[in-house]
């Protein structure tokens, strides 16, 4: 299919697109009703909206890196998605049906009532055009509340992995390099909550990309004091690539 260009010029609708896009925004986290605290967040992720997919279950979507490697072994620890907003939002199991490490995407199946879900964009990007991007971008501190920033594509650029020397590549990311892919440059300020955070049309709410890094000036426990105006977003043909690849019943 020809991608075709959708102008950006309907930002007097975005009020409307964000109201219809947070009740798809999800957070990705760690439950242990024993612990202290009970919950703790790790990124962002979002209901995808998949034709064949089956109505007992709903696919969720977001950075690989946000999916913990291995959970803590006592039986008691859960890998989650935390549903609604507020408070006291719904907290259900977690399943990682895909992840492409590559371009640091996962794809996640939980059960429970439907919550709404996003379509992905098929139209071409470009750089210049303004996009808004939702998300938890210091984690749920006061309880769930979804977070929207904006940021223009700067630019149109291969993936860099941040090194100060090529001592400090392995062989796996020194391979990435010698064939990399083009991600989004934005010139917006995001946390490490935002990873896994949908960029979206501001009129129509259909995903162009997803939050998958953010640049920062130092340290991430100094990112609230001194947070970066740079953010990388994966385009979203890798998660659509990634859905045909899977088996989603």
């Amino acid at each position: 299919m020809m991608a075709i260009s959708i102008p950006i010029t309907a930002t007097a609708a975005l009020p409307d697109t964000i109201s219809k896009v947070k009740p798809a925004i999800v957070g990705i986290g760690i439950y242990n009703k024993l612990a202290t605290p009970r919950a703790q967040l790790l990124g962002t992720g979002f209901a995808v909206r998949i034709s064949s997919q089956s109505t007992k279950s709903q696919i969720i979507a977001t950075n690989a890196h946000v999916v913990p490697s291995r959970l803590l072994n006592d039986g008691k620890t859960q890998f989650v998605v935390f549903v609604g907003q507020g408070k006291s939002p719904d907290v259900r199991n977690a399943r990682v049906i895909a992840r492409d490490e590559k371009h640091d995407l996962a794809l996640l199946k939980i059960t429970g009532k439907a919550i709404p879900t996003l379509s992905m964009a098929n139209f071409q990007v470009r750089e210049g055009e303004e996009y808004p991007f939702t998300g938890f971008p210091i984690g749920a501190i006061l309880g769930l509340y979804p977070v929207t920033h904006k940021g223009m594509i700067s630019s149109i650029t291969p993936v860099a992995i941040p090194a100060r020397n090529a001592k400090e590549l392995t062989i796996k990311q020194l391979k990435h390099l010698k064939n990399p892919y083009m991600v989004y440059q934005l010139d917006a300020t995001a946390y490490p909550g935002n990873s896994g955070s949908p960029v979206y049309h501001p009129a129509t709410g259909s995903v162009i990309a997803i939050v998958n890094k953010v640049l920062l000036k130092s340290t991430k426990e100094s990112a609230l004091t001194n947070p970066s105006d740079i953010t990388y977003a994966i385009p979203v043909k890798h998660l659509q690539q990634l859905i045909k690849r899977t088996a989603l019943n």
